[in-house]
């Protein structure tokens, strides 16, 4: 089972904690390292936040939201070996060329350790502000994931759709990693169906064995209907330390490849020492 940490991104002050959370997460023997995205935290909002009974996310308007793409950049810099992921970056609302050119970036520069974890997105007060239309983002993803393909690839870039005019270009760096992982986030709408047919891997939005068990199932039909196995998904779930080890067999049996341990559930004030803790009292314990 490989273990990750989440966010390294959300409430760093300066650069050396980003850094020291990279090291140390490598040094106890983490396979990788995570990022949250948020370009705005509203003061107010109407939007509902799925993942949570009261509809908002656990941070103030004042939480510092480094960008994750430049926090993961500097943690590979500072590393050597461990995976950088993002969890989830919400595409809708971006420039997917502006993306895919970063993204190939990252891996390169990187050596070939960058996931791209990406979502459709939940905030309409946050699309608003970024200058993009709420409506359809399932629909602009799609289109974005079909498209960055085709930027990664080395054929000259043709797609014309509802959203994208690109013509006779190519993009330089591609990704070291072929193909390059793109990490789908999500358990609601046709989160399943894209996940079969674009992902790479799936970033589970759930801690509890049983509440993946029965999203393993119109998973595993949607995989069959692109007629592709499931055991191809790399599947990413969180995890609180705090379940025990006993619950790692569980998560191993539904498929579970990769837990990520979110930072306020180290149990320590300090996570420099939380991660050191998980690195001997869980890491060390793995066969």
């Amino acid at each position: 089972m490989k273990i990750g940490l989440i966010p390294i991104n959300v409430g760093p002050t300066d650069a050396e904690q980003v850094v020291n959370l990279a090291q140390k997460s490598e040094e106890a023997g983490l396979e990788s390292i995570w990022t949250f995205e948020h370009a705005i935290v509203p003061v107010d909002y109407q939007s509902k936040y799925p993942y949570s009974a009261d509809g908002k996310m656990g941070v103030t308007p004042e939480t510092n939201f480094i960008d994750p793409l430049i926090a993961l950049s500097f943690a590979a810099a500072h590393t050597k070996t461990i995976r950088l992921g993002t969890g989830v970056n919400i595409l809708p609302q971006t420039n997917p060329l502006l993306l895919a050119k970063q993204a190939a970036s990252l891996d390169l520069v990187s050596g070939g350790r960058f996931m791209l974890g990406v979502g459709i997105g939940w905030l309409r007060e946050e699309f608003e502000a970024m200058g993009t239309p709420f409506e359809r983002r399932g629909a602009r993803f799609d289109d974005y994931i079909e498209a960055m393909n085709k930027v990664w690839s080395d054929d000259v870039v043709e797609h014309q759709s509802d959203f994208l005019q690109w013509t006779g270009f190519k993009s330089h760096p591609r990704p070291v990693q072929s193909p390059f992982p793109v990490v789908i986030g999500g358990s609601k709408g046709k989160a399943f169906e894209r996940i079969a047919k674009y992902g790479q891997g799936w970033f589970a939005p759930t801690p509890a064995p049983d509440a993946l068990a029965k999203m393993m199932k119109p998973l595993g039909e949607a995989c069959a209907a692109e007629g592709r196995d499931v055991a191809t998904i790399e599947i990413t779930c969180m995890w609180m330390p705090a379940m025990g080890l006993d619950s790692l067999r569980q998560f191993e049996d539904l498929g579970v490849g990769r837990l990520v341990v979110p930072l306020q559930a180290l149990g320590t004030k300090n996570p420099i020492e939380g991660i050191e803790k998980l690195g001997s009292d869980v890491i060390a314990k793995l066969d």
